[in-house]
């Protein structure tokens, strides 16, 4: 049984800004962070934030790119369809990023501590960062059309 549009929606949210909260914190303070870990205790902090992160993330982020697939078949009829394609392609931005950049970028830094790599990470994690924020605005924007009062 499918749930009702409201309720996709609303999962669909609190997923989402789960995940703005968590990127921001990641841009601003965990990622800075990697090059004050030291180099001879890096690569088991890097393998540990890998396993860590994905069980932090993995939840949620299933959880927001099914309910955004479900709003195209199943959203309220208040939503303008644009927008719930829009806040689908900013996450498939954020999919992307993460497989194509941020990925890359964790895998080398297995090997050890590298500056440069440090770099395209803390740098290409704006992608995800302000992806994810713009959709954040968008799916409370997309609530605030059902919550509103009948004319």
């Amino acid at each position: 049984m499918m749930p009702s549009p409201n309720t996709l929606l609303i999962v669909n949210l609190v997923s989402t800004w789960y995940m703005v909260g968590l990127i921001w914190m990641v841009q601003i303070v965990h990622y800075p962070l990697f090059a004050k870990v030291g180099s001879e205790q890096f690569v088991g902090y890097q393998i540990s934030h890998q396993t860590l992160t994905t069980l932090a993330v993995g939840p949620a982020m299933l959880i927001e790119i099914a309910t955004a697939i479900l709003l195209i078949w199943s959203r309220p009829a208040v939503i303008p369809a644009w927008a719930v394609y829009v806040a689908l392609g900013l996450l498939a931005i954020v999919w992307a990023s993460t497989a194509f950049l941020q990925v890359p970028c964790h895998e080398k830094l297995t090997d050890g501590f590298d500056a440069s790599i440090h770099w395209r990470l803390v740098v290409s994690n704006w992608i995800r960062t302000i992806c994810w924020t713009a959709r954040g605005v968008l799916v409370a924007w997309m609530l605030t059309l059902v919550c509103r009062p009948a004319s």
